[in-house]
C-alpha cells in the first residue's frame, strides 16, 4: 500500500487511455484502471503540459476549427462574395479571416445563411479566444520557485550527535519571507501481522523557520532515540527503499506569491561520514562571498 505518498510523485506519463505511469523515490510506479476524462479537467491539463504541446494544442485546435467551419460555408455555394481562391479552400481563409474578426473587406458573408454561420462562428472565437487567453495567463502568472538543493545529503556528528544535514539556497537571490521547511522519511515496512505497508515518518528539524531566505540554509535533523533513523545504514535504508522528501515554501516579498518547491533524496545519494564544502568565504576587504560553484560538493571527514 502506498498511503499519502501518491501525492508527493511527479512527471506523469500517459501511456494508455487509463494507464498512467509515476516516479516515485527513483522507483517507476504503474497504475491502471481509474477513469481518465480528459475534457473534465482540461485546464489541470493545460497548467502542467510543455510550452510546446500547449502551442500545439492550440494550433491544432485552430487548424480544426477553421476546417469545420468552412465545411459550412460550403454547404450552401456561392454564400461567400469574391470568394478566393473558389471552392473549400476559400472558405477556409474566410473562417480564418472571420475568427480573427480581420476583415479585409474582398470577401464578406452575403446570404442570411452564411451571416447565421459567421455569427456562430464569430460567438464561438471570441468565447475560445478568451479561454485561451485566461489560460496562457495563468502559466505565466503561475509562481515558480527558483530554489536550489543539494545533489546529496550528508549524515556526520554535529554538535556531538549523529546528524543529518541537506542543504538548499535561493537562486533568485531576493528575500522569501517566513520560509518553512518540512522532511519526511517514506520507506517500506511490514506489519507485527506481515501486512507490507509504505509508511510516512516526519523527520523534526533543529530550525525548520527561516524569517529572510536569500543566500544559503542548512537543514540539521538529529538522530536520536526518537528519530526514525535512529540505528539505520545504508543497506537498510537501500533494503527498505527509503527515501527522504524535503519540501520548502515561503512568501516571495517581490511578488507576494507563495512559492513551493520539494526534492528527492533516495537512499544512494545519501553520503555517510561526509560533509558538505563550505561556499563561504570571507575576503581580505571582509565581503562575504558565496560560491555557488562548490554547492553540491561534499567531501568526507578527516
Amino acid at each position: 500500500m502506498w498511503g499519502r505518498v501518491t501525492r508527493y510523485t511527479f512527471q506523469v506519463v500517459i501511456k494508455f487511455r487509463q494507464t498512467a505511469r509515476f516516479t516515485v523515490g527513483g522507483r517507476s510506479v504503474l497504475t491502471s484502471g481509474l477513469p481518465r476524462r480528459a475534457w473534465h479537467d482540461l485546464y489541470h491539463f493545460f497548467m502542467k503540459v510543455s510550452w510546446p504541446r500547449l502551442f500545439a494544442s492550440f494550433a491544432g485546435f485552430f487548424v480544426l476549427f477553421n476546417l469545420s467551419f468552412a465545411a459550412l460555408y460550403t454547404l450552401e455555394p456561392g454564400d461567400i462574395a469574391n470568394l478566393d481562391p473558389h471552392g473549400y479552400w476559400g472558405a477556409f481563409f474566410f473562417s480564418v479571416e472571420t475568427l480573427g474578426t480581420v476583415g479585409y473587406g474582398d470577401m464578406h458573408p452575403q446570404t442570411v445563411f452564411s451571416h447565421i454561420v459567421a455569427s456562430a462562428e464569430i460567438f464561438t472565437g471570441v468565447m475560445s479566444l478568451a479561454l485561451i487567453t485566461g489560460m496562457m495567463f495563468a502559466r505565466f502568472s503561475r509562481p515558480t520557485a527558483r530554489i536550489l538543493f543539494a545533489r546529496h545529503a550528508v549524515i556526520r556528528p554535529f554538535d556531538g550527535r549523529l546528524t543529518l544535514m541537506l542543504r538548499t539556497a535561493n537562486e533568485r537571490q531576493n528575500v522569501i519571507m517566513e520560509a518553512s521547511a518540512q522532511l519526511r522519511l517514506v520507506r517500506d515496512e511490514n506489519t507485527v501481522e506481515g501486512f507490507h505497508f509504505r509508511r510516512v515518518y516526519d523527520l523534526p528539524l533543529r530550525r525548520s523557520e527561516q524569517p529572510i531566505f536569500i543566500f544559503g540554509w542548512n537543514l540539521l535533523h538529529v538522530i536520536d532515540d526518537a528519530s526514525p533513523l535512529n540505528g539505520a545504514t545504508a543497506e537498510s535504508l537501500a533494503a527498505s527503499h527509503a527515501f527522504l522528501l524535503l519540501t520548502v515554501s515561503g512568501t516571495d516579498e517581490t511578488t507576494g506569491q507563495t512559492l513551493m518547491a520539494r526534492y528527492e533524496y533516495s537512499a544512494a545519494v545519501l553520503r555517510w561520514n561526509h560533509t558538505f564544502v563550505d561556499i563561504l568565504s570571507r575576503g581580505a576587504d571582509g565581503i562575504d562571498r558565496f560560491d555557488y560553484t562548490k554547492f553540491h560538493q561534499v567531501e568526507p571527514l578527516r
